[in-house]
């Protein structure tokens, strides 16, 4: 009997991941085309190698690639193992986030933001760039998501603080080395992301951010892959404090204020 009461949130969850992996496919899309500056709307899915129109069947989420035996129908060119990651990826992600949130309206946001993330840290890493067409409305979205999470003020304190901190940091290391140290695609994720956040959050994403990637860039100096010269996309780091702050965020500043008030 005790197995009955889970099974129809388990039965949603299966649900809510199909529809991750239906979204995943379309952030494959986006990570595809943004970057060329294409439509991600038309033409409908086509081989990028024959230009073959992708038929229904072939376009099922993971199973059409081992089906195909991750190449194209037509011309066999391989499809990259990329595509079904992003798919499981992202579908793991929107599931994590309705069994932790459950069907809420902090659940729609994130509906968006989840996979938002995905986009931004596979097209960063692949192109060091955070498109103007998801930054953009990203700040809207964070706006009006942030409203309705943070309030008003805090979601417009939020906005200001994150991008003046980071167009104060591109002007330090402008000044300093002569060179862009932080681009404008990361200022205008960390405005969104502040918008949604509020003012304390960004703070926490910043932080954590700029831990990650110092991490990161220690460890490839060690390795001798990366030099003091190498540069290093942030926008990943970036996505991953968004993804710990908005699950975790209240949390960690409350343990941290505990502990700097000397309760822990």
């Amino acid at each position: 009997m005790e197995l009955i009461h889970p099974l129809p949130h388990l039965f949603q969850a299966g649900f809510i991941f199909m529809i991750g992996l239906a979204v995943g496919s379309f952030a494959n899309v986006c990570i595809y085309r943004i970057p060329k500056g294409e439509s991600i709307v038309f033409p409908a899915s086509h081989c990028p190698s024959c230009n073959q129109p992708i038929p229904a069947r072939d376009n099922i989420p993971v199973l059409s690639f081992l089906l195909l035996g991750g190449r194209c129908r037509f011309c066999k060119t391989t499809i990259g193992r990329i595509y079904p990651v992003i798919e499981i990826l992202t579908a793991v992600l929107i599931t994590s986030g309705f069994l932790r949130l459950g069907p809420t309206p902090e659940f729609v946001i994130f509906m968006v933001l989840g996979p938002a993330l995905v986009i931004i840290t596979a097209i960063d890493l692949q192109h060091k760039i955070i498109p103007n067409l998801i930054t953009l409305p990203g700040i809207l979205f964070g706006l009006a998501g942030g409203i309705y999470l943070e309030g008003v003020t805090s979601s417009l304190i939020g906005l200001v603080l994150g991008s003046g901190i980071f167009l104060i940091i591109g002007e330090v290391y402008f000044r300093i080395r002569g060179d862009e140290g932080m681009g404008m695609g990361d200022v205008k994720y960390i405005a969104g992301a502040g918008a949604l956040l509020g003012w304390q959050k960004i703070l926490l994403v910043i932080f954590i951010g700029a831990l990650l990637g110092s991490i990161v860039g220690v460890a490839g100096m060690v390795e001798k892959k990366l030099n003091y010269m190498s540069q290093i996309p942030f926008g990943p780091f970036l996505a991953a404090g968004t993804l710990i702050a908005f699950f975790w965020g209240d949390q960690l500043i409350h343990l941290y204020l505990a502990a700097a008030s000397g309760r822990y």
